[in-house]
């Protein structure tokens, strides 16, 4: 396992509680879109074992033509330890990076997009958009749906609707109102639905999914393939 050491080179406060770390890209380190990394401080590896609560899975909400890697994250004020280091990080200071994949890219199979997301994990879903954006071939059309209950909606200069593109962008603050778009979303049979948030986020989707008639192959998660079933199963419970 490679790890890279890398700095942080810009932080940019997206609303009160979310920030996004600007990265340098090190030599030799590649991502695509949809892609999650390993972010951990120093010290992690200090050890025998690594320290757990120095690591966190996070979304690269940034493409690699953007020229640094970025990490967006929520921060409220009673946080985690992890949260804690990382909201009394400065520009200057190093990371590191590993065990980087991408469960969700962007299929390309001439077939409508909705992107589904909570909160900040609208941030998986900006790097698919930009690329669809620059090149669009072989997607219909991609709809994006977001729940923020605090209606500090992330990212809106990249999440807002370009008819002329075939882009549509949404943003609700209830759950009902979104469950009901959900449900007319699922009106087209042969979509393909991305869904990225918290487990039960992910599972309380997919119920409304299922019971719409949506196969389970046509819903993504950015999860890794022996999770998938536990949660793709046609019997999901919350």
């Amino acid at each position: 396992m490679q790890i890279y050491w890398t700095k942080i080179n810009k932080i940019i406060e997206e609303t009160p509680e979310v920030k996004t770390y600007l990265l340098d890209c090190p030599e030799n380190f590649k991502w695509e879109e949809g892609s999650h990394t390993h972010f951990a401080f120093e010290g992690f590896n200090a050890g025998e074992k690594p320290n757990r609560s120095l690591i966190r899975h996070m979304s690269i909400s940034t493409l690699p033509n953007e020229k640094s890697i970025g990490i967006t994250t929520r921060i409220r004020e009673q946080c985690s330890e992890f949260k804690t280091i990382l909201r009394n990080l400065e520009v200057g200071n190093e990371v590191a990076i590993f065990k980087t994949h991408s469960n969700v890219p962007l299929k390309r199979e001439n077939k409508n997009v909705y992107l589904l997301s909570s909160g900040v994990g609208l941030a998986t879903f900006r790097p698919l958009v930009l690329d669809y954006l620059e090149r669009a071939d072989n997607v219909n059309q991609i709809h994006s749906l977001n729940i923020d209950s605090s209606k500090d909606f992330l990212f809106t200069n990249v999440f807002k609707s370009a008819p002329e593109k075939k882009f549509t962008s949404q943003f609700v603050d209830n759950r009902q109102d979104y469950y009901l778009e959900v449900e007319k979303l699922a009106a087209d049979k042969d979509g393909l639905f991305y869904v990225v948030g918290s487990d039960e986020f992910l599972k309380e989707n997919i119920i409304v999914l299922l019971e719409q008639g949506i196969k389970p192959e046509q819903i993504m998660l950015d999860k890794h393939e022996q999770q998938l079933p536990e949660f793709l199963s046609l019997d999901t419970s919350i």
